[in-house]
């Protein structure tokens, strides 16, 4: 860019800052919502909420198969060949 698009462009300056930081943080939260350990994690505390009697079996079934889409999906992209629906 040149400099007179620069000083036009100047008020924006915010707007594309808040811009980058939001797909930062976007990127961050799909990191960590990907991460196996954190759906291993998660997975655990499931089987304990069960266990406890805390959840049914039902709501065990459907929560589970949602972390083992998760982690299917995580696994897809660690090994390159992701479908676009996640980082």
């Amino acid at each position: 860019m040149g400099l007179i698009s620069e000083v036009l462009l100047l008020p924006f300056a915010p707007v594309r800052g808040s811009g980058w930081v939001m797909r930062q943080l976007l990127r961050e939260a799909e990191r960590i919502y990907y991460d196996p350990a954190t759906i291993r994690a998660e997975l655990a505390r499931l089987e304990a909420q069960l266990e406890a009697g805390e959840i049914t079996e039902e709501e065990f079934d459907r929560q589970e198969d949602q972390l083992l889409d998760r982690l299917e999906i995580a696994s897809r992209v660690s090994a390159g060949t992701g479908n676009g629906t996640a980082p």
